[in-house]
């Protein structure tokens, strides 16, 4: 918003609601959004649903490629470890707008590739040690994580727990390989950002919703952490290192 010349603290006031991961709360706080009457509300995808049943009036936005890029982090899961013969993915079941699509999506490419998907499912930060000693039982060659608003938000845990359990984990953001993950491979979430910020300062200045298009980022990064690939004696082929947007050594 500060390209349009909008600054927190100076000529705006921003709010924030969080669900913390549960779904269930998100239809409260659009109703709660609606009823304060604030100039612009900016939703992710868990809360654009219940929005659109909270208000009269249109919507627009922006989307990063997200969920439509499951199948393409298991291809690079199993470049990543070729003789992998089963391969784990996470996902949370309350997240109804995209566990279904995922699972579709994921099946789909396990059977192209000639590869076993085991499924596990996590939706609060209890879950997660539930989940590896689970992939320890299965022991997949690598594990995919779903796209999900929750995970996002527990990158660095996930991250963490995956070295701790020695996993070859592909996600979608920077933070998780960062934080140690093997790879990530993801829309641009800052991208999208800039252009839901852009479209909300626009909506300020008078603009309808209505006459503001959906925009799409089309911007895909890929990160690789090859002090994580090293310790489990993984070697990334060159062709997969010079895709990469960065390499974390």
């Amino acid at each position: 918003m500060k390209e349009p010349g909008y600054v927190e603290g100076q000529n705006v006031t921003v709010e924030y609601r969080w669900a913390e991961g549960q779904y269930d709360r998100v239809p409260a706080i659009a109703l709660e959004l609606v009823g304060r009457q604030v100039a612009v509300i900016v939703a992710n995808t868990p809360g654009v649903l219940a929005l659109k049943a909270a208000i009269t009036t249109n919507v627009t936005g922006a989307t990063a490629l997200a969920v439509e890029l499951a199948p393409k982090r298991l291809e690079l899961a199993h470049e990543l470890v070729p003789t992998a013969s089963v391969i784990a993915g996470l996902i949370n079941p309350t997240n109804r707008n995209t566990a279904e699509p995922q699972l579709r999506d994921l099946q789909a490419a396990a059977h192209t590739l000639g590869v076993q998907l085991r499924i596990v499912h996590a939706s609060t930060e209890r879950d997660f040690d539930t989940v590896f000693a689970n992939l320890a039982q299965l022991r997949p060659g690598a594990l995919v994580i779903g796209t999900d608003g929750f995970f996002i938000s527990q990158s660095e845990r996930l991250a963490a727990l995956a070295v701790r359990h020695a996993v070859p984990a592909v996600f979608e953001n920077r933070e998780f390989v960062a934080a140690g993950g093997l790879m990530s491979y993801g829309g641009s979430l800052p991208d999208a950002y800039r252009l839901a910020g852009v479209y909300a300062a626009r909506i300020l200045k008078g603009e309808k919703p209505s006459e503001l298009p959906v925009q799409q980022s089309t911007k895909v990064q890929m990160f690789l952490n090859l002090k994580t690939a090293k310790a489990l004696g993984i070697t990334v082929p060159l062709p997969l290192l010079g895709r990469a947007d960065e390499v974390i050594e």
